[in-house]
């Protein structure tokens, strides 16, 4: 079902919840906890009864600390009756404050008549607990889960106690000894860790640091910063106080309502969302901490935990708590460890910080120094950026969003203090629309071209589903160049796409071709530059046609054999065209008086005398867009390979997997990316690119467009959810240079199960409805028999390319798959007859013995090799020979049943000939036909599904032919992105082109968007 759990979208979204509190280490609660004995007895009950009389006043949290240190393991009703009793006797107290050093001297003399055994005992304990615990003692988390709900409302009741907290007030107002020193030796006491190990919300972290994240429930019900007891060594005083007189009342509540609700007496209240809001009495514009000034909006550092860096805020509130304790509220930056990036931070300037959404509030003596923090504008161009940098300790240019790792623009307003909705849905394309004020709206005429580089291009798929989707959206998306290594895959895409210069060659080649191109170019003077060194300038200054023609005549009366001349240039290229290990620059030569069949590829160093010959090819090239340059390319998208990372790769490096070369390709795709730095950026690849070395290479491919300074963000998308019968999951990164909006991921449109292992941490990048969301309009998900039930007949043995159609479409799916190219790009109304041939419809030639396996495979749902004679399946599951069953051979002489298939997977797995159903939805289409370890036989035919019938499980148009043999197309169909997939984030970039989008990181497509064209051209359809 695509909806999120409600604990991943909360993960997601993380404005973490922290403690203003620090919890003592571990070995110093057990130490406090084996002081005393795990067994309650009478005098014991006594004892504490007495203490509880003697001393009327003590707070509930030192009675707490005290239950938590005398008996550790054992509650009982007793204890609890005794700890209510405590809690009652002194109402005008803070519910966590801890007593001060004074007061508890106090109270151990006003029990000095009472001298008893078990007393002197019992003070012993005490002062050994009080000596091992921290300065900030509070019960353990549990206790404190237990009490803090019913406590968190208690009011005090009378005048009397009210005038009491009026006084407790004034002398907090200037806070002495131990309160800030205690507070910045634990860290900040709010989320300060919001800049710090868990800034993502991750559920990893929650569980590795339970103690530095409590929920802020407990810290709001906190009505003031932690009081300590007071240490010798802490004799010393430091101050914090607010300065000046309070924000004026009426001002105070308007800017911040929601301080001022209710009861001004209550610590805190809740807000429609169920979240605890920390009561203000007033609000204040500056404050003073160990000397340092403090205004409204200044940055600072806030202490953090021993041995961590201190965190990084801006200062967006001052307030007086109800009860009197002073707090500031921050808004935290992140430095890049703290967000997804985590280890690849080195990217990163480390002065370069991001600013979040994240609010909290912390005890004002947290702030430890001023900083100067400023704004600058997010620029591609690194060197002009740089120049933009003044002196400071830290600079921000970028917004940080938690849902799908977002990277984007900052608001137009980054002052104002407020905080992103928990809504990351566009509900409606009607909200795709936002005011003037937010965006600056493109206007894209229809005949305006934006120009799409396809890298690791297969057949195409990628770059023709986003064309397709743009389109719709009113976008002329066209493919103008692509480039892959695989010959057959590059003729396949030019046969469909012959607008397209398509390049067969590395990724690696074509950016150092780009490079000369450039140079090629400013050296014929069709590109400027301000470098004076250019290395072809030489072949360019080329004499007039009339010296030319002396010259040459010159050479025709020299008797020194032939000469060879240069006709013209046909194509460039970059690498080892003649496989002589000579790698370089070559150009492609038609020789005058010879034919096609003579052209060779020349090496640029024997054509520096055909200058002319060369300017003429650049100066066609540059007008025709032969190849990019730097600012050509709107859009780039491709899904760099990276086999390092495979589960077949046995030797992977979990340590760096980009030290592995065949991880090398994602380098290039980003270095590509930088070189010729297009407007978006949308990247394909497994999800293992999150699962492999804790995201190594997905959290690279984040920092390397961060570094790039674009926008970027990151999702998981299934291909079921838009339309297909298989699920087939993977990850997709948008990029978007600072000038153009970032695209949102579109949400789903069928109603698929999400399966698979998905990191923990990266759970909440699904793509997918939030909880709660009526997923009874959505359509139902696709199964086998909707996408090729229409197909014809054949045989294992069919040679045809291309046959006629047999059977009308028989769903909506296969009625809107038969449609022609215009009618899919929407530029053309409904044809009165649909395709009439249908392409590549043959399966892989099985050998004899494996044909008749398959014949023996019956004819039924879940029917494998275990299905025939001679295999017996364990009760655990497991396949072993049937002994009471002599061993069946075929005419081969070879057995029905190999052992490969009793073998794999510990003879656990039933996927060795096994056939697909008519009501299955199929996990992933492969890139091989074998039915020896995957699930592909056709339900009723004895064979493995075919070309097409795979390629319509991608969601590729029958209109569309493939090239090469026939083991090269399976490949290319199942190396390819699902076409609908594509087709679906080709509509959100529309959007995000034009400018209409929210600021959410998911939008809704439009309605019934897999069938959008069908209806679009019947009568009965309403236009979109």
């Amino acid at each position: 079902m695509p909806c999120k759990r409600r604990s991943q979208r909360k993960a997601a979204q993380a404005s973490p919840k922290r403690s203003k509190v620090e919890i003592p280490p571990a070995e110093e609660l057990a130490s406090a906890a084996t002081a005393e004995p795990d067994v309650e007895t009478p005098s014991r009950r006594k004892s504490q009864r007495k203490a509880a009389q003697a001393s009327p006043k003590r707070s509930k949290a030192e009675e707490l600390a005290s239950a938590a240190t005398a008996e550790p393991d054992v509650e009982t009703p007793s204890r609890r009756k005794s700890q209510r009793k405590a809690a009652q006797a002194s109402p005008k107290r803070s519910k966590m404050e801890i007593p001060q050093a004074e007061e508890l001297a106090s109270a151990a003399t006003a029990e000095q008549d009472v001298e008893t055994p078990s007393r002197r005992k019992s003070q012993r304990r005490a002062a050994q607990a009080s000596a091992n615990r921290s300065k900030v003692e509070i019960p353990p988390a549990e206790e404190l889960e237990s009490f803090a709900p019913s406590e968190l409302d208690v009011e005090m009741h009378t005048e009397e106690s009210a005038s009491i907290a009026v006084e407790e007030v004034s002398e907090v107002k200037k806070v002495h000894s131990g309160k800030g020193r205690t507070n910045r030796k634990g860290g900040a006491a709010a989320n300060g860790k919001k800049a710090g190990a868990a800034p993502q919300g991750e559920k990893e972290k929650l569980k590795e640091e339970p103690n530095s994240q409590l929920t802020d429930g407990a810290s709001s019900a906190n009505d003031g910063a932690p009081q300590k007891q007071e240490d010798a060594s802490d004799a010393e005083d430091t101050e914090c106080r607010f300065l000046g007189d309070p924000i004026p009342d009426e001002e105070a509540r308007s800017r911040w309502p929601k301080r001022y609700q209710g009861n001004n007496r209550k610590a805190a209240a809740k807000s429609n969302d169920g979240e605890e809001i920390r009561l203000a009495k007033r609000h204040y514009a500056r404050a003073e901490v160990d000397g340092i000034v403090y205004c409204l909006n200044d940055h600072a550092f806030v202490k953090a935990e021993e041995g961590k860096e201190n965190y990084i805020c801006r200062i967006v509130e001052m307030f007086e708590a109800t009860r009197g304790s002073l707090y500031f509220s921050a808004r935290w930056f992140y430095r890049a460890s703290d967000t997804v990036i985590k280890q690849l931070s080195t990217l990163i300037d480390g002065k370069r910080v991001f600013l979040s959404d994240v609010h909290d509030d912390n005890p004002l003596d947290c702030l430890v120094q001023k900083l100067s923090i400023v704004k600058i504008p997010l620029n591609v161009d690194l060197e002009a950026k740089e120049a933009t940098i003044p002196a400071c300790d830290f600079y921000y240019d970028t917004h940080y969003i938690l849902p799908y790792s977002t990277f984007k623009e900052l608001p137009l307003d980054d002052q104002n203090n407020c905080q992103e909705s928990s809504s990351t849905i566009s509900t409606d394309e009607g909200d795709m629309a936002v005011s003037s004020c937010e965006v600056s709206s493109k206007e894209v005429a229809k005949e305006d071209e934006v120009r799409l580089l396809d890298i690791y291009s297969g057949c195409g798929a990628m770059s023709t589903g986003l064309c397709l989707g743009a389109n719709l959206g009113g976008l002329k998306l066209v493919t103008r160049w692509a480039v892959d290594l695989n010959e057959h895959a590059c003729n396949s895409l030019k046969l469909n796409h012959p607008e397209t210069e398509v390049r067969n060659e590395a990724a690696e080649d074509f950016l150092s071709l780009l490079k000369e191109w450039k140079n090629f170019c400013v050296a014929a003077g069709l590109v400027g530059s301000n470098d004076q060194n250019q290395p072809y300038s030489d072949i360019f200054n080329v004499k007039d046609e009339e010296s030319e023609d002396e010259e040459e005549s010159e050479h025709d009366n020299e008797d020194d054999g032939e000469v060879f001349e240069v006709e013209r240039i046909l194509a460039i290229c970059y690498g080892d065209p003649n496989s002589k290990k000579e790698i370089g620059l070559h150009f492609k030569v038609r020789w005058k008086g010879y034919g096609p069949d003579d052209d060779t590829w020349e090496p640029i160093d024997g054509l520096r005398d055909c200058g002319k010959r060369i300017k003429e090819f650049v100066t066609q090239g540059y007008q025709s867009k032969l190849l990019p340059l730097p600012g050509d390319v709107d859009v780039i998208c491709g899904g760099p390979p990276c086999q390092g990372i495979s589960g077949f790769n046995r030797f992977r490096d979990r340590e760096n997997p980009l030290r592995d070369v065949k991880n090398k390709q994602l380098l290039v795709f980003m270095d590509i990316v930088e070189y010729l730095k297009p407007r978006y950026v949308l990247m394909e690849n497994v999800v293992d690119l999150v699962k492999f070395a804790e995201g190594y290479l997905g959290r690279y491919a984040l920092g390397r467009l961060v570094q790039m300074n674009y926008q970027a963000r990151m999702g998981m998308m299934a291909a079921g959810a838009y339309g297909l019968p298989q699920f087939r999951m993977r990850v997709f990164v948008w990029g978007a240079r600072p000038t153009e909006r970032l695209p949102q991921y579109p949400l789903p449109t069928h109603n698929v199960v999400v399966r698979g292992v998905i990191p923990l941490e990266f759970e909440a990048h699904t793509v997918a409805y939030d909880e709660g969301y009526s997923l009874g309009q959505l359509e139902n998900k696709l199964l086998l028999q909707d996408a090729i039930s229409d197909l014809p007949e054949v045989g294992t043995y069919e040679h045809r390319d291309e046959m006629p159609y047999d059977k009308e479409p028989q769903t909506e799916f296969q009625r809107f798959i038969r449609l022609s190219k215009e009618e899919m790009m929407g530029s053309s109304l409904r044809s009165e007859t649909l395709n009439e041939l249908l392409y590549d419809h043959r399966s892989l030639e099985l050998n004899k013995d494996d044909y008749d396996r398959v014949c023996q495979i019956p004819k039924r749902k879940g029917a494998n090799f275990r299905d025939l004679p001679g295999v017996h399946v364990r009760p655990d599951n497991k396949v072993e020979w049937d002994p009471d069953i002599p061993r069946v051979y075929l005419q081969s002489g070879k057995p029905l049943v190999p052992d490969y298939a009793m073998t794999f997977v510990g003879g656990t797995s039933s996927k060795p000939f096994a056939r697909l159903w008519w009501d299955e939805t199929v996990p992933t289409v492969v890139t091989r036909a074998e039915p020896h370890n995957q699930a592909i036989l056709h339900p009723e035919q004895d064979r493995v599904l075919t070309i097409r019938e795979n390629a319509r499980l991608q969601g590729f148009p029958d209109y569309y032919k493939l090239t090469g043999p026939i083991k090269e197309r399976y490949m290319q169909v199942g190396n390819a992105v699902a076409v609908p997939v594509a087709r679906a984030l080709g509509y959100a970039l529309s959007v995000a082109y034009r400018g209409a989008l929210g600021d959410t990181p998911l939008m809704k497509l439009p309605a019934v968007f897999s069938n959008k064209l069908e209806l679009r051209s019947s009568t009965s359809s309403e236009d979109l």
